[in-house]
């Protein structure tokens, strides 16, 4: 009699147990079909977003190696400053061309406007056969002087010195490049006796004011007789030299600095100043030519 009422007892707290599990889990089979059907969708979408995730994550990898990558790059030279070439001219023959080239057009307009036939045609074969010589004696000349080679401008013709092909420069009475077996003369560096004397003179001087121990700060002031004897000037210490003198010692330096850099090699060329010379050379043939005739 006891074992009878014992199935019913348990039967009803199962039978609670069951109700009181049967509204969260539902019924067994959808429970579980549900939670198979969520972690199947939820694994689908992991494996769905993976590859979606991984290039957003490589991303700033790729971006750090390629910043380390450039600060690993050697960085660049810089390219030296380009600078112009040096020019050395004659001051006194450009004073001296222009002062002619004024008078010939003077003379020249005057003839034209005011003279015969005759007169007007001299005068015109006149201006065409001179104006050129007097542009390229005074005018022309120059000597240009850069990283790579020199060039030198003559009245007749230009010449291009590479630097490593000079072979001495010199200025004795005039001023002269030796290169590639010949000499070229430099027009345009006149070498000045009186100017070589005059530099000698303030070295003198300013080696007999150091001697008797005199600083030299204020500048040059002639004194004595007639200014003989003047007192040398803080710009006067040291050996003078003449200005052709000091362009042939930069010259020499240009050549020394730069005669083994490999642009500064080649050859010598030589181009001669069609220019001027085609001119001069028709004015005088037609200048002979009139005089001959009449």
């Amino acid at each position: 009699m006891s074992s009878e009422p014992r199935p019913e007892r348990e039967r009803e707290p199962r039978n609670g147990q069951e109700d009181e599990a049967a509204p969260g889990a539902g019924t067994g089979e959808d429970a579980g079909t549900d939670g198979n059907a969520g972690t199947g969708e939820d694994a689908g979408a992991t494996t769905v977003s993976e590859p979606k995730g991984k290039p957003e994550a490589e991303k700033p990898e790729t971006e750090s190696a390629r910043e380390s990558a450039r600060e690993a790059e050697p960085a660049a030279e810089p390219e030296p400053p380009a600078y112009a070439d040096r020019c050395y001219r004659s001051p006194g023959a450009i004073a001296g061309g222009v002062l002619l080239l004024l008078l010939a057009v003077w003379l020249g307009t005057d003839a034209l406007l005011n003279g015969d036939n005759h007169t007007r045609l001299t005068a015109l074969f006149g201006l065409v056969f001179a104006v050129p010589l007097v542009v390229a004696f005074t005018l022309r000349p120059a000597v240009y002087a850069g990283p790579h080679r020199m060039r030198v401008r003559n009245p007749f013709r230009t010449i291009t010195v590479p630097w490593g092909k000079v072979e001495a420069l010199r200025a004795g009475y005039s001023s002269e490049v030796f290169a590639d077996g010949a000499k070229y003369q430099l027009w345009s560096i006149p070498v000045s006796l009186r100017a070589r004397k005059r530099a000698s003179r303030r070295t003198e001087r300013a080696e007999r004011a150091a001697a008797r121990g005199v600083a030299v700060t204020a500048p040059a002031r002639p004194t004595g007789l007639f200014g003989l004897g003047g007192v040398p000037g803080g710009d006067d210490v040291g050996e003078q030299r003449a200005p052709s003198d000091r362009a042939i010692d930069e010259l020499r330096t240009l050549a020394a600095d730069h005669g083994e850099n490999p642009a500064a090699q080649g050859d010598v060329t030589v181009r001669w100043a069609y220019e001027i010379a085609a001119p001069a050379l028709a004015g005088a043939v037609a200048l002979a030519v009139l005089l001959a005739v009449f």
